[in-house]
């Protein structure tokens, strides 16, 4: 029988946004007999974790561990619903635009010509244009509202993501982490004292003095402030399979109630639109040359910031007793709603992995292990996008990082999303965002002499889910006004 534990004393959150607040939440709720420090710094505009407006279906399951109500980020937080994104321009000339949505949409094996045609978001396969699946079919018809947990319907199926305002619902998570005692002490860093086996004993903290711990998490941005101060921090360069050089923050637009966003692809660069209660949030992506006159006149309006970009990550994200997380263990463009995903996966494997107060290799090192996978595996799906044939076009030919070539390859000849562990998004969803990109899959053999009466019965199943989906969901824009009436009972 193994010896208990000595558990953790005092954890240290360095960082002010939305992610450091989160993450000392967490882990209040997972030791609350440890002591959690919030050393509570503003966010550099570069921190795409502490002002990302929205993540991945994923993070739903983590508010709901930590105690953080769907319905207050909707009353409190500006929060709305997203079921689709769309692609625009990302094919050859010419190729429909296509749809990426959440969840296991098809059997990912139904590789027939139905599934070909219908279940990646193609938009037009000779008999004009139609939806790919249940979140596009209500998308596109603008009507939804969240199922009731308790009850099956005709779209309990159906994954979905949130939006919010950021600091409305960094408020939010603040008044949460008051509510768990959790100690909040503002000021830059100044120094850092390590302990000479590559962590830290104490910080120096502007105004405040000297605070020890036996845990420390950075969550201080692209800084990398703890983590970085190691003798052992090493980074590893994506520069050469993700393009972007400068990332321009548009001024916010007015407010758009719709259950989708948008990405587009134009002549000098990305644009990514996220729709929301407070204002479209509007960002562009410009390659290495683009003049800053062009990239604001594709950006649309004036631009709130401008971020030059060196896209990598930490080698280590676990360094002795540091752990980063989001910006400040890896660094990418805000093409999709990845930054705030990989962040909180993150941090839901450091709950999974919390040492004691000695921490033992084994933990660090698995921790690292499955950490950088999810740090490549978004390095790889954003790859993806600059591999599209106009991706290529605009910004030239880039490097495919890790298995991202052989998933391309067995997708055009056989159809099939080959597995890697701890991708930010399922095999389903891969497919879809591959055909949205321009790619065309192929067929596995056993699909090739699919029988017609099959596809025929898949297709009058999949006709009919729709309509009684629609039949269900009500008109989205009404049902958010009847939510947000005062008095409601939601």
């Amino acid at each position: 029988m193994s010896d208990q534990r000595e558990p953790l004393r005092r954890i240290a959150v360095v960082g002010g946004g939305q992610l450091a607040v989160l993450a000392a939440i967490a882990l209040r709720r997972s030791l609350p007999v440890t002591q959690v420090v919030l050393i509570g710094q503003p966010p550099s505009p570069a921190s795409f974790s502490d002002w990302s407006p929205t993540a991945l279906p994923f993070t739903n399951k983590l508010h709901d561990r930590l105690g953080v109500e769907e319905r207050d980020i909707v009353l409190k937080a500006g929060g709305s619903y997203r079921l689709v994104t769309r692609y625009s321009g990302w094919g050859s000339d010419g190729a429909p635009d296509g749809t990426l949505s959440f969840g296991e949409v098809l059997d990912p094996a139904l590789k027939t010509a139905f599934a070909r045609d219908w279940g990646g978001g193609v938009r037009d396969t000779g008999g004009g244009p139609r939806a790919g699946s249940l979140a596009e079919v209500l998308a596109d018809a603008g009507r939804f509202a969240p199922p009731p947990p308790d009850e099956a319907t005709p779209i309990s199926g159906i994954d979905y993501a949130l939006r919010w305002n950021p600091a409305a619902y960094r408020d939010l998570l603040v008044g949460h982490a008051q509510q768990l005692q959790v100690q909040y002490v503002a000021g830059a860093v100044e120094a850092v004292e390590p302990d000479g086996d590559g962590g830290i004993v104490s910080l120096a903290v502007a105004g405040q003095g000297r605070i020890e711990a036996d845990l420390f998490v950075d969550c201080s941005g692209p800084a990398a402030t703890l983590l970085a101060s190691s003798p052992a921090f090493r980074n590893v360069d994506w520069s050469a399979s993700l393009p972007t050089r400068t990332v321009y923050i548009g001024q916010k637009g007015a407010p758009v109630i719709a259950l989708e966003d948008r990405l587009t692809l134009g002549r000098t660069g990305w644009t990514a639109q996220v729709a929301g209660r407070d204002g479209l949030y509007t960002v562009f992506g410009a390659g290495e040359g683009t003049a800053r006159e062009d990239a604001l006149g594709a950006l649309g309006m004036p631009a709130s910031a401008a971020i030059a970009l060196s896209p990598g990550r930490a080698v280590q994200p676990w360094i002795g007793n540091v752990v980063a997380l989001g910006d400040a263990a890896s660094r990418f463009e805000p093409l999709g709603p990845y930054h705030l995903d990989l962040a909180h996966r993150q941090l839901d494997l450091l709950l999974e992995m919390l040492p004691g107060r000695v921490i033992e290799p084994l933990e660090r090192a698995e921790y690292n292990r499955r950490s950088v996978l999810m740090m490549e595996g978004v390095h790889e799906i954003l790859a993806a996008h600059f591999a599209s044939a106009r991706g290529r076009t605009i910004f030239g030919e880039c490097a495919l990082p890790g298995r991202m070539a052989e998933v391309i390859d067995q997708f055009e000849r056989r159809g099939r999303i080959p597995f890697r562990e701890e991708s930010p998004l399922l095999a389903q969803e891969q497919f879809a965002l591959l055909v949205a990109l321009g790619f065309t899959p192929g067929l596995p053999p056993s699909a090739r002499h699919a029988d017609e009466s099959g596809e025929a019965q898949a297709k009058a199943l999949f006709a009919a889910e729709c309509e009684a989906a629609l039949d269900f969901a009500p008109p989205y824009d009404r049902w958010l006004v009847s939510v947000l009436k005062p008095g409601s009972a939601g």
